[in-house]
C-alpha cells in the first residue's frame, strides 16, 4: 500500500520503553492497514523486541538512533547536543516531510521544545498548546493547555480556544463546541489577574462558542467540550484526573471482593462495569497533540503501556485525515490577515 499514514514512534522514550512501545506499535499496525510505524531508537535493541511479535513486515520499520534523551536532562541542551536521539532523529523525520507525526512517551521538555524548534510554529500561532481529551460524562473533552505554556498571556488562552473549537469540530466531530474557561467561580469578576483579562476577550470571539467559566468539579460532568486554561493549571487538572480515576477504579474492585455476595455481584455487573469503566480511562484516548505546528507530534504519558501507544498511534490516522494541522494553520493565517 503506497498511501501509508507515516508514524514516527519514539521506541526509547518512556518508563516502559522499549517493550511496551514496540508492543503498541505492533497492535497499531496490526489494528489498521493504513499505518506505517517508524520505530526510532537504537537499532539492535528495537529488533530483539520485534523478533517475538508476528506483524505485518511492509508496515514497520526501524530506523537506528544511538542517543537517548533522560527525562532529567534540560531539554534545550539535550536536543542541541543530542542529535542522534530518538527524539531529534523522530522529530527530524516530521520536519522533512518522511513521516506525517511524531509519537513519543519520553521528556516532555525535549519534545515540547524540540516540537518548536525543530518543526517548527505554524504561522501565527503564539504559543502550541498540549491539548489532550479527557473523559467526561457526556463524552470527551478537550483540555488545552495541559503542560506546554505555564506563563500563558491573555491572547494565547484566546487562541487555544479557537484552535481547541477546530480540533473537536473537525477530530471529535462535534459541531460548535462548547468554550469554558476554567475559573474558581461562576462569576465573570471572578478569578485571577489572567482568567479576569481573558474572560471578555473569549466574550468578544465570534467564531467560538464561549460558554464562560467552568469550575473544576463541573469538569467531569461535560459541562464544556473546550477547557481552556494556561499549562500549570490544566497539568494539575490531568494529573488529579489521573490519581483519582485510578484510586476509584481500585477501591470499586476492592470492595466487590469483601465477601461472597460482593463476589456474586461483581460476576454479574462484571460486563456492563467493564464497559463504563473503560470510558473513564484515560490510555484510551490516546496522546496530547501539541496543537500549532508545522507538523504533527503527540505527547503520550510517560508510563504508557502498548494500548495507550496504539491508540495514539491510530489516533494520528484522524488527524492526516482531517487535515488537522492545514485546518489550525489556514484559520489563524485568515484571522491574522483579517
Amino acid at each position: 500500500m503506497a498511501d501509508f499514514v507515516k508514524v514516527a514512534v519514539d521506541a526509547m522514550g518512556g518508563d516502559n520503553a522499549p517493550t511496551e512501545i514496540v508492543k503498541g506499535a505492533v497492535e497499531a499496525v496490526q489494528a489498521d492497514k493504513r499505518v506505517k510505524v517508524y520505530l526510532v531508537g537504537k537499532q539492535e535493541v528495537i529488533n530483539e523486541q520485534l523478533a517475538s511479535l508476528t506483524y505485518p513486515k511492509e508496515q514497520v520499520e526501524v530506523v537506528n538512533a544511538t542517543e537517548v534523551i533522560e527525562t532529567s536532562e534540560p531539554p534545550v541542551n539535550a536536543i542541541r547536543k543530542k542529535k542522534d536521539s530518538s527524539i531529534v532523529k523522530g522529530l527530524g523525520m516530521v520536519k522533512s516531510r518522511e513521516c506525517d507525526a511524531f509519537v513519543s512517551a519520553g521528556s516532555s521538555g525535549a519534545v515540547l521544545v524540540g516540537g518548536q524548534v525543530l518543526v517548527g510554529r505554524a504561522k501565527g500561532v503564539e504559543r502550541p498548546p498540549l491539548a489532550p481529551l479527557i473523559p467526561t460524562q457526556n463524552g470527551a473533552a478537550l483540555l488545552i493547555d495541559c503542560g506546554a505554556n505555564v506563563d500563558a498571556r491573555p491572547s494565547h488562552l484566546v487562541q487555544f480556544a479557537k484552535i481547541g473549537s477546530i480540533y473537536m469540530e473537525n477530530i471529535v466531530g462535534i459541531k460548535n463546541p462548547r468554550v469554558g474557561i476554567v475559573n474558581i467561580g461562576a462569576e465573570e469578576e471572578k478569578g485571577n489577574a489572567l482568567v479576569k483579562e481573558t474572560f471578555p476577550l473569549l466574550k468578544e470571539c465570534k467564531d467560538i462558542n464561549f460558554i464562560g467559566s467552568v469550575e473544576a468539579r463541573d469538569i467531569p460532568a461535560g459541562v464544556a467540550d473546550v477547557i481552556v486554561c494556561e499549562a500549570f493549571v490544566g497539568n494539575v487538572i490531568l494529573k488529579l484526573y489521573e490519581g483519582v480515576g485510578g484510586t476509584l477504579i481500585k477501591k470499586v474492585k476492592a470492595g466487590m471482593m469483601t465477601s461472597l455476595r460482593s463476589k456474586i455481584g461483581a460476576l454479574l455487573v462484571k460486563p456492563a462495569l467493564k464497559e463504563t469503566l473503560k470510558a473513564f480511562d484515560l490510555a484510551e484516548y490516546g496522546g496530547a497533540p501539541l496543537l500549532g505546528l508545522k507538523g504533527l507530534v503527540v505527547k503520550t504519558h510517560g508510563s504508557s503501556k502498548a494500548v495507550e501507544v496504539k491508540n495514539t498511534i491510530l489516533q494520528c490516522v484522524t488527524f492526516k485525515q482531517q487535515d488537522i494541522i492545514g485546518k489550525i494553520g489556514a484559520s489563524i493565517a485568515a484571522e491574522k490577515e483579517g
